[in-house]
């Protein structure tokens, strides 16, 4: 008995560990759905972590209307089945009944309008942003911009599955990340050069559609570090699946000096004519990328 008490403690020791290194790796572990995943992701802003709240909230009041539903049908089915009520009664109004069911559903919708609307101004308020970015959807890739900050612009595309790198996830690494300091509020305009898109960029609480001809806009602060995956989560075609967003965020510092080298990659100088390659999303086998120059 000793020694299965031991090796149980050495096990609940081990659990222990294990946990501790995940909790303080948590920031640098990279934010995207994982195989059988119930609920949101983890929240890492300031806007997903009140709707992650606000949902919580929610869930609790369907709740009790779900049981109170059920509870109130199952009293009619026994109370008022033919054999224990063989005379129904004829009565068609009820006033306390009637008054009831008017007022309480006006104050669950009162209660859940009241936490409501001040999110969802929150998620439109992009006034006071530290940085602005620029976001364009094409088909099937992602255009970034960076008006603030130089003005330069890139593409990033979806990284096949034969030329992904250690900790690369599948469909979701890109081959150029949008870099984004921590703890800054960032703006980002969003729109499209062809079809409907969508930004969409779960643990941050964002998602906004890129429409031709039109620019939306949204924000959020990243809390932490790490890398932040998204999809577009608008049918666009035949590569919908094939265009992911992928968050690089960094400190302040390491922001800083990653635009310094990224306005002299992505800036070229005006006398500069040399022949640029055209990266093609996919070839016509359907399951590789090409490039051509």
């Amino acid at each position: 008995m000793t020694k299965i008490q031991n090796q149980l403690k050495r096990g609940l020791g081990l659990f222990g560990l294990v946990t501790m290194i995940g909790l303080f790796a948590a920031p640098a572990m990279a934010q995207q759905p994982t195989p059988w995943q119930l609920g949101f992701q983890e929240a890492h802003s300031p806007i997903m972590e009140q709707m992650t709240a606000f949902h919580n909230f929610l869930l609790w009041i369907i709740f009790a209307i779900s049981i109170f539903v059920l509870v109130l049908l199952l009293y009619v089915i026994v109370r008022f089945r033919e054999k224990k009520n063989p005379n129904p009664s004829q009565v068609t109004h009820n006033t306390t009944i009637e008054v009831l069911w008017t007022v309480v559903p006006v104050v669950i919708l009162f209660v859940i309008g009241f936490y409501s609307l001040p999110l969802l101004y929150a998620t439109d308020d992009t006034a006071d942003a530290d940085i602005t970015v620029k976001v364009i959807g094409r088909q099937w890739y992602w255009s970034y911009e960076y008006p603030d900050n130089g003005d330069f612009t890139f593409d990033a595309f979806m990284v096949p599955e034969d030329e992904l790198k250690p900790g690369q996830p599948r469909l979701l690494a890109t081959d150029e990340d949008l870099v984004l300091p921590v703890g800054k509020k960032v703006r980002v305009l969003v729109t499209s050069s062809d079809v409907l898109h969508a930004f969409a960029m779960p643990s941050l609480g964002s998602k906004v559609d890129a429409v031709p001809g039109r620019t939306n806009e949204t924000w959020f602060q990243i809390n932490e570090p790490g890398m932040y995956y998204g999809q577009c989560s608008e049918l666009c075609g035949a590569g919908h699946a094939f265009m992911p967003l992928a968050i690089r965020a960094v400190s302040e510092a390491e922001f800083n000096a990653w635009v310094t080298k990224a306005q002299a990659r992505f800036n070229p100088s005006e006398d500069d004519l040399s022949t640029r390659p055209i990266q093609v999303v996919r070839n016509e086998a359907g399951n590789t990328t090409a490039v051509a120059q």
